[in-house]
C-alpha cells in the first residue's frame, strides 16, 4: 500500500521539483484546503496520495466518485475548503450532484480536478471534460505546467468563494506525471467555518431550484466578466502576422516549436474570454487554435463570428506533441523550409504487450474460464488483460460496474448457448457492482458472478477501499464481508473460491453457472504486490521430461520463458525465471506430463480443503 508518511510541514518560501499531481496537492494544502477526497484513477492518484501525507488535513479515499464529491459538497456548506479528485469518466459518475451543485454553490472553497487522458494511456475512452464546464456552466481552469497546477488550484479557490461555485481544474496525463519547478509558500491553518442552514438555498426541489437556476444564470454573466479581465487569460506579443490561441499542455508544445509569435494563452477556459479574443483576432491577419481532443476552443470563437482555423491542421484524437505541432504548422502553410532531418534508430527489442503479474491470483481464474468455454464480461481493473493474448478470456468491458449488468442482460435475453459470467475487482465491486447485483437478484437473472477480491485497488497503486480494513492516511477501519454483503443481497449460492486452486475454480463454475438463478463466486487471494511482494517456494521445468506442448505458456505468465532445446516442429520447451516467480503453482497444475516442480524437488500441497458448496 502506499506510504502514509507525514511530510514536514512548509514553514518558509521553497522551491521543489514536483509533479503536477503533487503540486496540486500542496497547491490545496497553501489555499488552506481541510478535508480531500478521490476514488483513485490514473492519472489522479498520486494527489489523494500526496495530500493525505500533510500534516493538519484529512483526506479519505471514497467507495466510488459520485460519493467522494457528495462528502465533498457537505465538508463546502460545512465552510471547509474543499478538493475532490478523480479521472475524467470519474466525473461520469459525479455528474449527477456536480450539476445541482452547481445551483446551490460552494460555501467554503471547492475544487474538482478532472484528470483527463488523451491518448487514453489507462483509460476506456478518450472524452474531453472541458465541454462538462459548459454543460454544468461553473468555471473551468486550465494549468499548462507544474507551476502552473499549483497556482491554478489556490486561484480556484479564491474564484470558488468569490462566485460561491465548484470549480473544475482540468488537467491531462501529461501535466499530472511531467515535473517542474514550483514555489511553495508557507501553509496556513485551515479553518472550518461550520454548517448555517438556509432551506431556499441547499434544498432542491423545484420551488427553490427554479430560483437558483436564476442564480446560475446570473452567476455565469460574472464569471464571463472576471474571465475577461482575468491574468488567467492573456496575450503574450510575439513576432509575426499569425496569432495563435491554446492553452493546456498544448501552450507547451506549441512554444517548443513557435517562441516568439503572438499567443492568446487561456487559462480559463469556461467561461470564454470572447471580448479578449476578438480583440487579439483584430491585431493579427490569420488566427491558429492549437488544442488536444475536441475543437472546444474553436467552435465557440467561431461561433462568435471569429475567423479562425485548428482541427483542419491538427488530430481529434491522441495527445499532441510538439512533433505533431510542427507537422500541422507546415500543412497550414505556416512553417516553411524543409522540415528537420531526424536519423531513426534502429532499435531491435522484442513486443512487451501487457500481461497479468506473474502469480496474480485472477490468472487461474480466466484459464479456468477458459477451460470451460464461458463468455465473460468484464469490468475496469487488473483483471481485464484477462482479454489479451494468450489468455483472452474476457470478451466485453465498458465502464465501472457494467460486468454484473452485462452478463445479467445476456442471461435474461438467452443470449448464449456458452455459460454466462460476469468477473469484476473487490474495489470496483464496492464502487459502482453493489447495485448491479441487487438488481440482477431482483429481476432472478441466470447469472454467475466472480468477485476477484485480491484486497487491493491494484490497477492504481494498491489503494485502500472498504473491504482493506485500512484508510487513507493508516488508520483502520472495519472490512466488509463479501459472503454477507451477497447474501443481505438476496444471493442463495455463495461460493468460496482459492484462486490459485484450477482444478477447483473449474468444477465451482461448471457448478455455479448450472443454476438459472444469480450464483456469486468469491476468490480471497491478495494482490501479489501489495503491500509486499509475496512469494512462496519457487518452481524449475525438467527438461528431460518436458514435451513443448506449451499447456504452461498459454496460461500468460511472464516467468515461464522459451528455451532453445525445440521438440518438434512448433514447439518449444521452457525454463521459468525464479527471480519472476512467485510460486503460485498454476504452471504445475495445467503441466500434462508432471514436468514442473518445486525447486526442493517437491509437488506441494498449497490450497487448504475447501468446501465449494452453498455457504
Amino acid at each position: 500500500m502506499p506510504k502514509t508518511k507525514k511530510l514536514p510541514a512548509i514553514t518558509e518560501p521553497m522551491r521543489m521539483f514536483l509533479t503536477g499531481d503533487e503540486a496540486i496537492a500542496l497547491g490545496a494544502r497553501e489555499a488552506g484546503v481541510y478535508f480531500a477526497s478521490a476514488y483513485p484513477g490514473t492519472p489522479s492518484t498520486e494527489i489523494l496520495e500526496t495530500f493525505a501525507r500533510l500534516p493538519g488535513v484529512k483526506a479519505q479515499w471514497a467507495v466510488n466518485e459520485k460519493t467522494a464529491f457528495e462528502t465533498g459538497i457537505g465538508a463546502s456548506m460545512a465552510g471547509a475548503r474543499t478538493l475532490v479528485c478523480m479521472k475524467h469518466v470519474g466525473v461520469n459518475v459525479a455528474m449527477d450532484p456536480l450539476m445541482t451543485f452547481a445551483y446551490t454553490g460552494a460555501v467554503g472553497g471547492f475544487v474538482l480536478v478532472s484528470a483527463d487522458d488523451p491518448a487514453m494511456h489507462s483509460s476506456q475512452n478518450e472524452q474531453d471534460n472541458r465541454i462538462l464546464a459548459r454543460f454544468a456552466k461553473v468555471p473551468m481552469l486550465e494549468p499548462s505546467d507544474s507551476a502552473e497546477a499549483h497556482d491554478f488550484t489556490m486561484l480556484a479557490y479564491e474564484i470558488s468563494e468569490q462566485f460561491q461555485t465548484p470549480v473544475i481544474l482540468r488537467i491531462t496525463t501529461r501535466i499530472a506525471h511531467a515535473k517542474g519547478i514550483v514555489l511553495l509558500n508557507p501553509w496556513p491553518e485551515p479553518v472550518v467555518k461550520g454548517f448555517v442552514r438556509n432551506i431556499a438555498r441547499f434544498v432542491m426541489v423545484p420551488q427553490y431550484a427554479r430560483l437558483r437556476h436564476h442564480e446560475v444564470e446570473a452567476r455565469y454573466v460574472r464569471l464571463l466578466k472576471y474571465s475577461e479581465t482575468s491574468r488567467l487569460n492573456h496575450i503574450e506579443a510575439g513576432v509575426g502576422e499569425i496569432g495563435f490561441i491554446t492553452g493546456g499542455v498544448s501552450y507547451a508544445h506549441l512554444r517548443e516549436v513557435l517562441p516568439d509569435v503572438p499567443v492568446f494563452k487561456i487559462g480559463m477556459s469556461n467561461p470564454m474570454p470572447i471580448a479578449k479574443i476578438r480583440a487579439f483576432a483584430a491585431a493579427v491577419k490569420k488566427l491558429i487554435v492549437v488544442e488536444e481532443l475536441e475543437p472546444y476552443y474553436e467552435e465557440q470563437i467561431q461561433a462568435a463570428g471569429i475567423k479562425c482555423e485548428g482541427k483542419r491542421y491538427f488530430p481529434l484524437e491522441g495527445e499532441l506533441n510538439s512533433d505533431i505541432v510542427e507537422e500541422g504548422l507546415r500543412s497550414a502553410g505556416i512553417l516553411n523550409g524543409k522540415p528537420p532531418k531526424y536519423i531513426p534508430v534502429e532499435i531491435d527489442v522484442l513486443p512487451r504487450p501487457p500481461v497479468l503479474c506473474a502469480g496474480c491470483p485472477h490468472r487461474t481464474v480466466f484459464n479456468a474460464l477458459k477451460k470451460i468455454k464461458a463468455d465473460v464480461f468484464g469490468d475496469i481493473g487488473c483483471y481485464t488483460l484477462g482479454a489479451l493474448t494468450p489468455i483472452e478470456a474476457l470478451h466485453a468491458c465498458i465502464c465501472m460496474g457494467a460486468s454484473v449488468g452485462m452478463a445479467a442482460g445476456v442471461g435474461i435475453a438467452r443470449g448464449s448457448k456458452r455459460p454466462v459470467v460476469g468477473v469484476i475487482g473487490d474495489s470496483t465491486f464496492l464502487h459502482s457492482g453493489v447495485t448491479g447485483l441487487l438488481d440482477a437478484v431482483y429481476n432472478q437473472a441466470p447469472l454467475c458472478l466472480i468477485i476477484l477480491d485480491n484486497r487491493a485497488t491494484a490497477m492504481t497503486g494498491g489503494q485502500q477501499h472498504p473491504g482493506t480494513g485500512e484508510t487513507l492516511q493508516g488508520e483502520p477501519a472495519p472490512a466488509v464481508d463479501y459472503v454477507e454483503l451477497c447474501k443481505a443481497l438476496g444471493v442463495k449460492h455463495i461460493y468460496r473460491l482459492d484462486a490459485y486452486d484450477y482444478k477447483k475454480g473449474i468444477k465451482t463454475l461448471k457448478e455455479a453457472t448450472a443454476l438459472d438463478e444469480p450464483a456469486v463466486i468469491i476468490t480471497d487471494r491478495p494482490c501479489m504486490l501489495y503491500p509486499t511482494k509475496r512469494k512462496y517456494e519457487t518452481f524449475k521445468v525438467l527438461l528431460d521430461i518436458c514435451n513443448g506442448c506449451a499447456a504452461c505458456v498459454r496460461i500468460g505468465c511472464p516467468a515461464i520463458v522459451v528455451v532453445d532445446e525445440t521438440t518438434r516442429k512448433g514447439l518449444h520447451k521452457v525454463a521459468i525465471n525464479t527471480a519472476d516467480c512467485t510460486g503460485c503453482s498454476l504452471c504445475q497444475q495445467v503441466c500434462p506430463v508432471d514436468a514442473i516442480l518445486t525447486e526442493s524437488g517437491q509437488r506441494p500441497v498449497v490450497f487448504e480443503e475447501r468446501s465449494t458448496c452453498d455457504i
